[in-house]
């Protein structure tokens, strides 16, 4: 027997598939403790379904415990390491304007400030060459540590193909500071581009410690009820094992809707159509997404809330404006709709 709980904006909705007999229920979305919602649209699940929890053989769940923290700019105390004279990398970006004429472009800020950015004296070539050596790791784990974090993001020039400084470094803090998360850039993304690997492993290392805890919890209270440890849907559309979503969040950003595109393609699968559009209306966004030839259109990386994310996922498009959705009007008098929800 299998189960799946999907946390939406608005409500959160569980399914049970018994053989070919599918129950369904849902319960009221806890923004405060995503896992409160879950476990109560769980009860409600096997009680509609007259099963008891031990009889769940597995446990599938895609959440927005992830997406929420980074559009809303938040995460753990986080502390980038990166290589000397590339410090400022993640405020600088790319020179892309979104909306060319405007005068004063609105970028999100980074999620980590100057101050608990470590210029890291080493430098490695493309081609593998040792320019820099790094002579003392253990020193710079030292300045990490008086800096109170509790997470690090390391990401060091052309480490994507040769991480052996970067490895170095993570050894080192991981022995100085055990207790802190450590996200290293050729262990999340492998682009070559230093400014998307820099940006994506500084989301990893800030949403992961976030992530965790929610996770831990959700497993604690599973295993009192007899439920087996959940399965966490990854951007990719795939499951992935507790442990690995709760070291990486930058692959589960896009777990809530990567859930609905791979139920498109199920869909397809099943009617016989390879080519389906899907349209997903909850109570808070609106997701789309294209199914071609029978499988999801999928992307090697997004912005999500401005931020850019190099990861491969699915192609899924989302709008800020659902069943239950806010009417409102802007200072010019244009009336908008979302992305606030009743």
């Amino acid at each position: 027997m299998l189960l799946g709980v999907d946390v939406g904006g608005t409500f959160t909705d569980a399914v049970l598939v018994d053989g070919d007999r599918i129950t369904t229920a849902k319960a009221p979305t806890t923004p405060e403790d995503q896992s409160a919602g879950v476990l109560a649209a769980i009860d409600a699940v096997l009680a509609e379904a007259g099963r008891a929890a031990e009889d769940v053989d597995a446990f599938a769940h895609g959440m927005t415990v992830a997406t929420n923290a980074l559009l809303e700019g938040e995460g753990a105390r986080t502390a980038l390491a990166v290589t000397e004279g590339f410090v400022d990398l993640v405020e600088l970006g790319r020179q892309a304007r979104r909306h060319l004429y405007r005068l004063e472009a609105a970028h999100p800020p980074p999620l980590v400030p100057p101050e608990r950015r470590i210029p890291v004296p080493e430098r490695i070539a493309a081609d593998g060459e040792v320019l820099r050596a790094l002579a003392d790791p253990a020193a710079v784990a030292e300045l990490i540590a008086a800096l109170g974090v509790d997470a690090v993001a390391v990401c060091l020039l052309h480490a994507d193909r040769h991480p052996e400084h970067e490895r170095a470094l993570g050894e080192a803090i991981r022995t100085r500071l055990p207790e802190v998360h450590v996200s290293l850039s050729h262990e999340v993304v492998g682009t070559f581009r230093e400014y998307e690997r820099a940006a994506t492993t500084e989301i990893d290392a800030a949403l992961s410690p976030l992530l965790a805890a929610y996770l831990a919890r959700l497993a604690s209270a599973a295993a009192e009820r007899g439920l087996p440890a959940p399965e966490v849907m990854q951007s990719s559309g795939g499951l992935t094992a507790l442990p690995t979503a709760a070291a990486h969040a930058a692959f589960t950003v896009l777990s809530g809707p990567a859930g609905g595109a791979a139920a498109a393609a199920l869909i397809a699968e099943a009617s016989g159509e390879p080519d389906l559009l899907c349209f997903d209306m909850g109570g808070t966004s609106c997701d789309v997404c294209v199914v071609e030839g029978g499988r999801v259109r999928e992307t090697t990386g997004r912005e999500v809330g401005g931020r850019p994310l190099a990861l491969g996922m699915v192609d899924v498009h989302t709008v800020g404006a659902g069943g239950g959705s806010i009417g409102w009007r802007d200072p010019g008098g244009a009336l908008r709709v979302g992305p606030r929800s009743a």
